[in-house]
């Protein structure tokens, strides 16, 4: 069932169903037990009436050793109508009928001799009153065909069918206008997103809405909030790749062009140097575009314990080159310090640091990784000896693209973005400081401190004091 108002109404109509068949099955019962009460009263009722006419009559049945006689009668027993639905008979002690009604078989209507009593005679059921009067030796017996009882609970429980029919036909209909008017701002809901057209991205306005609708509306709206941040941001991030990538690539072009023009090897070498200097900016530029695009397509990836220290040394090596075999300096201490995080983020977000800090330091061997504590987290540090950044513009440093006063040549403004991206979505935390003193930065990878295990085997929150050997030398 594709329509939610079917299917609502559907189980609500079998609910109201099944508790209105259990409600004619309860009225049915009780009815028909009060019906036999009041039937049977009856039958007491009108035993009684022909017993006082018995005695208004003057009848008197005796028992001789002759046989029986009946005492003559001042008045004569009347017969009961054609049109009274009972049947009575009197008997006398000794067995005899003495008379009986028009619906009254001829055979004795029952044995007992004093009560209730169920019958069946020439096929017909019988219910069945006996009052027996000894001193005038009579036996007055009232009965009730049982079909006729039956009769009377159909008709009563035809008249509640029809009514309840009736009633539960509008109960339907109530029932369906409630759903329907229950389900209006969902369907209100429905059209406004299935109108919308695909670059519509809006805020949803359905007029008044229930608590129930609210939260959809809401998450909606949020996700319409983010798809149109996102739509800026890729077109801003294209917007700057192609123009940033334009300029290396024609520099490039150009360079090539010169060396392919010049005649004497001076100018041939400096063109090919500054061509390689081109395609190394470009190559960066996409590996950061690369790296960008993969941490904003990834969620919360899968943690495992790591080694920080072994990780930083995987990613110093990734870096290395002829005139920088060693790229950064590694604290002892950080070998063997096991944190939970994201392999792939946490090696996208150092070496990005690294690079980084090797690119603006004044002496690449300067730059060094060192392990600290403080305020119950764990303080993965870098620290170069560069011209550092200004306080104004820690705050911006790291939005994509941004390029401050101390811009490098090859710089893009995005080393530092997608670090914090892949240690945010890591649960960790960047943090960006000058040093003091100076000059130089310090950038610290903020972990909380049960995410880390100390080489000693101890928690990190056992860690005291700041591991800075290498700083301080």
């Amino acid at each position: 069932m594709r329509s939610m108002t079917a299917r609502l109404y559907g189980l609500v109509l079998l609910a109201t169903g099944l508790v209105w068949l259990s409600g004619m099955a309860w009225i049915y019962s009780g009815s028909r037990q009060e019906l036999e009460r009041v039937l049977d009263a009856r039958l007491e009722e009108a035993t009684t009436m022909v017993a006082s006419l018995i005695d208004s009559s003057d009848v008197n049945v005796t028992t001789a050793t002759s046989g029986a006689r009946i005492a003559k009668q001042s008045k004569p027993i009347e017969t009961v109508g054609k049109n009274f639905q009972l049947a009575c008979q009197i008997w006398s002690i000794d067995g005899r009928l003495v008379g009986k009604s028009h619906e009254a078989p001829m055979t004795q209507l029952t044995n007992v001799s004093s009560g209730y009593s169920n019958q069946l005679i020439n096929g017909t059921r019988w219910r069945v009153y006996a009052r027996e009067d000894r001193e005038r030796g009579v036996r007055v017996l009232v009965g009730d065909s049982v079909s006729h009882r039956e009769r009377l609970v159909r008709e009563l429980m035809w008249g509640l069918a029809g009514t309840g029919i009736l009633v539960f036909a509008l109960l339907s209909g109530l029932i369906w206008l409630a759903i329907r008017q229950g389900l209006a701002p969902l369907h209100r809901l429905t059209q406004a997103v299935s109108s919308r057209g695909a670059d519509d991205l809006s805020a949803l306005d359905i007029g008044p809405s229930p608590k129930e609708i609210r939260p959809v509306v809401d998450g909606l709206n949020d996700l319409f909030g983010k798809v149109v941040t996102a739509r800026e941001h890729e077109r801003s991030v294209t917007a700057y790749a192609a123009h940033e990538l334009r300029t290396p690539l024609a520099g490039l072009r150009t360079q090539v062009q010169i060396a392919l023009a010049a005649t004497d090897g001076k100018t041939r070498d400096a063109a090919l140097r500054n061509a390689l200097a081109a395609a190394d900016r470009t190559t960066r530029m996409a590996k950061q575009l690369l790296a960008l695009a993969q941490v904003d397509a990834s969620g919360c990836a899968e943690q495992e314990w790591i080694d920080a220290g072994a990780r930083l040394k995987n990613a110093c090596d990734d870096l290395k080159t002829h005139d920088n075999p060693a790229p950064a300096a590694i604290a002892d201490e950080l070998f063997g310090c096991r944190i939970m995080a994201n392999p792939d983020a946490f090696h996208v977000a150092i070496r990005n640091l690294t690079e980084n800090a090797i690119q603006y330091a004044e002496n690449p061997h300067d730059v060094r990784w060192s392990l600290e504590r403080a305020n119950g987290s764990v303080l993965i540090t870098l620290e170069d000896n560069g011209p550092g950044i200004p306080n104004e513009e820690l705050d911006r440093v790291t939005q994509r693209f941004f390029r401050g006063r101390h811009k490098s040549a090859v710089g893009s403004g995005l080393g530092l973005s997608i670090a914090e991206t892949a240690l945010e979505k890591d649960g960790m935390a960047l943090r960006l400081e000058s040093r003091v003193p100076g000059p130089g930065l310090r950038a610290q990878i903020v972990i909380s401190a049960e995410r880390v295990v100390h080489p000693s085997g101890r928690a990190a929150a056992e860690i005291s004091g700041k591991s800075n050997a290498l700083a301080n030398a």
